[in-house]
């Protein structure tokens, strides 16, 4: 049987990343990051690994490979929260029933806030 050890999440810039993402998800680093590469894990209780790792290029665009979906009880204030650490919004055409926005952190890598 698998499971999800880790997600790892490529960044151009791992300082940055590892502040907004720990801010974003209430995590910290498991051990004192490198230059790099970090482990983030929820401040309390469980919850999956962040591994935040330099990358060599920068995130595509146009449709990326990855992204976390967050879920959120309060959509709105979630989003402001986000904008607020640096997240910025992006453009895209939503259907009707969508229950979900499209956010980009501050390297551009993209992840929806989920209203559930």
């Amino acid at each position: 049987m698998l499971r999800v050890g880790s997600i790892v999440w490529g960044v151009e810039n791992v300082p940055r990343a590892i502040a907004f993402w720990c801010a974003a998800l209430n995590y910290k680093p498991l051990r004192e990051p490198a230059v790099d590469w970090a482990i983030l894990v929820p401040k309390e209780g469980p919850g999956v690994q962040l591994a935040i790792d330099k990358a060599d290029v920068g995130p595509s665009r146009e449709r990326p490979r990855h992204h976390l979906d967050l879920y959120a009880d309060d959509q709105k204030k979630e989003i402001a929260r986000l904008l607020s650490l640096g997240a910025s919004e992006v453009e895209r055409e939503y259907p009707e029933d969508a229950d979900y926005v499209v956010l980009a952190d501050p390297d551009g890598n993209r992840f929806c806030v989920i209203q559930k």
